[in-house]
């Protein structure tokens, strides 16, 4: 976690050997896990608050390839927060600013009661 605001967090992730695929980049599951940490993520910033959020409807664009050693960043935000599902999308980029992959997401998600 690097940062959150209202409905918006950004994650942080340097991929390592391990989370390459066939061809040495970044499996696309790392970034997909990566994107919706920060989207779930960014549900949290709500108010009244989110006590769960879970992904049901999750969608990947892959631009660009990820190297792995290179720290992605996940920035996700709120696009719509009702009081059982919420939609959020995310951009995922690398150090020098290059797009890897935008995503969005539909949640199920349970409130706190205030």
């Amino acid at each position: 976690m690097v940062d959150l605001g209202k409905g918006s967090a950004t994650v942080e992730m340097t991929p390592t050997e391990d989370m390459a695929n066939h061809a040495g980049f970044v499996h696309g599951g790392m970034i997909s896990t990566l994107a919706d940490s920060a989207m779930g993520r960014s549900l949290r910033t709500l108010v009244p608050g989110v006590a769960r959020a879970m992904s049901f409807d999750l969608k990947l664009s892959f631009i660009s390839a990820a190297k792995v050693g290179e720290t992605l960043r996940a920035v996700g935000h709120v696009v719509h927060a009702g009081r059982r599902t919420a939609v959020a999308e995310c951009r995922v980029e690398a150090p020098d600013g290059r797009l890897v992959a935008t995503a969005s997401a539909t949640f199920a998600i349970t409130r706190n009661k205030e």
